[in-house]
């Protein structure tokens, strides 16, 4: 596998947390264990220790003076955060593990990544593209959270031409099933390729309104999050964001 590293960001590795008691979650969040909301459902789940006693109150303070599990592995504070933009194949899963015995995307960062890294949003097994990855909580908290309305775009190319009006519905807003899906803006680029962005990401909202039109999708592929393009990166390839890419994201996000 080809490594593209284009830029590196490397903040601070001065961190408060260490230094003060802090809830738990953020702790999780900040030793790279997952997002901030993620985490406070990892311990209503019970799979935190914090000195040998299962704790379940997301008010718990702590400190790196403690010893902290999750599922039995201990966890410590990272001091270096990574921002990662890898462009994710077919065929692999944006999950830790996955129990069917599939490849997980964050697999293909292990080898050059020590710290543990968890995605910034999903793509499903059949789509492909931009996924970003990291160790920060409060990044991936700020970015995922639905307020931010950071724009995601994706190139969708159907097997059979597209319905003439299938973009401008897409604009509009399309129902299926009781649920409405509209696109911040969709075009038509060929009679078998659209442009779509979207701003919420509902669970497969493309290829439910594909769906719904009768059109099936032969290959989408998500090419921008925000500020960050995909460019000429090959499935499978991965490199750090650059400063500005991070700090732009921020910046974007209208939460």
């Amino acid at each position: 596998m080809k490594l593209k590293m284009r830029g590196s960001y490397l903040p601070d590795n001065s961190n408060s947390t260490a230094k003060e008691e802090v809830r738990l979650q953020v702790f999780l969040a900040h030793s790279g264990v997952a997002s901030r909301r993620a985490s406070e459902k990892i311990i209503l789940d019970g799979r935190v220790v914090v000195n040998g006693v299962v704790v379940t109150e997301l008010g718990t303070k702590v400190s790196e003076k403690d010893k902290i599990t999750v599922d039995g592995k201990l966890i410590s504070l990272e001091e270096q955060k990574r921002y990662v933009l890898l462009n994710k194949p077919l065929g692999v899963v944006c999950t830790q593990s996955d129990e069917k015995g599939r490849a997980c995307a964050v697999d293909l960062l292990r080898e050059q990544y020590t710290e543990r890294l968890y995605n910034v949003g999903r793509l499903d097994m059949f789509s492909h593209g931009a996924l970003i990855f990291t160790n920060d909580g409060d990044f991936a908290a700020k970015l995922s959270h639905p307020s931010a309305e950071i724009e995601k775009e994706y190139i969708v190319e159907s097997s059979l031409p597209l319905p003439r009006r299938l973009a401008e519905d897409f604009k509009r807003g399309v129902r299926v099933e009781g649920v409405f899906y509209k696109a911040k803006d969709a075009e038509e680029l060929n009679s078998h390729k659209m442009r779509v962005v979207l701003v919420e990401g509902k669970n497969r909202e493309i290829r439910r309104v594909f769906e719904n039109a009768g059109v099936a999708i032969r290959n989408l592929c998500r090419v921008r999050i925000g500020n960050v393009e995909l460019g000429e990166m090959e499935p499978g390839e991965f490199r750090d964001l650059t400063e500005k890419e991070v700090h732009g994201l921020l910046k974007l996000c209208k939460n």
